[in-house]
């Protein structure tokens, strides 16, 4: 487990600044499986400890909320993610959404449109499984995209994480990193075990071909809108135990510079436990 100098360690670690770290490095934190994943225990209580004081504090009325933002090539373990980190928190408090291709309905409407209805309520953690961001990557990979269209959407895309940062939403918006190579190995191995043949797709191989394209994108992407309000972070992701780990920790360090608070109870609490000393055993 990272040593923790200040608040923000692993944050200022895995923050996008250019060049990007690595895929199967590990900037900052453990560098040996048995000690990321003794890490990711102990991190499960601190985590948990603070999700349930958010989730309190907006039962109890606060506005405050987080949006953890997951990106990243096919395999990088977006899912793996959800599972491994946010499995470690009470559900009640986490709201998940998965953006995949639109549907009939989903264009009808403007791009934002079917992201709004998936935020998350005051006092949950909102996770996105790909997200708006997909609506520059594809197109623009697909040469469906100007690029007069793609500085709009990143300008409406820096005002839309505006408006929810002044709205009291924390955006964390991570790029699990995975090396080519460490693809090319996950895409195997879903065809060789049976039970992970469901999470192959063909379509795949359609992606990968064009990685360059895709490795340009998601620079411009971080260029453009990696704001102080919302910036980006890099996570290596070819080792899976350093990529729980790291996403565990920024969400824990994001969660603790919050200090949610649970509410103070609007009764009276000597009254009621008098009260109880009074209550007997149920007829």
């Amino acid at each position: 487990m990272a040593k923790k100098d200040d608040g923000s360690r692993v944050r200022d670690a895995l923050r996008v600044r250019g060049e990007l770290p690595d895929p199967g490095s590990a900037p900052v934190g453990p560098g040996k499986k048995a000690k990321a994943l003794a890490g990711l225990d102990s991190a499960g209580a601190r985590l948990s400890t603070l999700q349930e004081a958010l989730y309190a504090e907006g039962v109890g009325g606060g506005t405050r909320r987080v949006l953890l933002v997951l990106q990243g090539m096919d395999t990088s373990g977006k899912g793996g993610t959800v599972s491994h980190v946010l499995g470690l928190v009470n559900p009640m408090g986490v709201r998940y959404a998965a953006f995949k291709k639109p549907t009939v309905a989903e264009q009808r409407h403007e791009y934002l449109w079917r992201i709004r209805k998936q935020l998350p309520a005051p006092g949950q953690i909102g996770v996105f499984d790909r997200s708006h961001y997909e609506d520059i990557l594809v197109p623009r990979v697909s040469g469906l995209l100007t690029a007069a269209e793609r500085r709009r959407r990143y300008a409406e895309i820096n005002a839309f994480e505006q408006d929810l940062a002044d709205g009291g939403t924390t955006v964390v918006k991570v790029f699990l990193h995975i090396s080519p190579e460490e693809q090319l190995k996950r895409l195997k191995a879903r065809l060789d075990t049976p039970e992970k043949r469901w999470k192959y797709n063909p379509g795949d191989l359609e992606a990968r071909s064009h990685w360059p394209a895709y490795q340009e994108a998601y620079a411009d992407i971080f260029e453009k809108t990696s704001t102080g309000g919302a910036p980006w972070y890099a996570v290596p992701a070819d080792h899976k135990w350093y990529r729980n780990w790291a996403v565990a920790e920024l969400l824990i360090e994001t969660l603790a510079e919050l200090k949610p608070r649970f509410p103070a109870p609007d009764y009276d609490v000597d009254a009621e436990l008098a009260k109880l000393k009074g209550v007997g055993a149920p007829a």
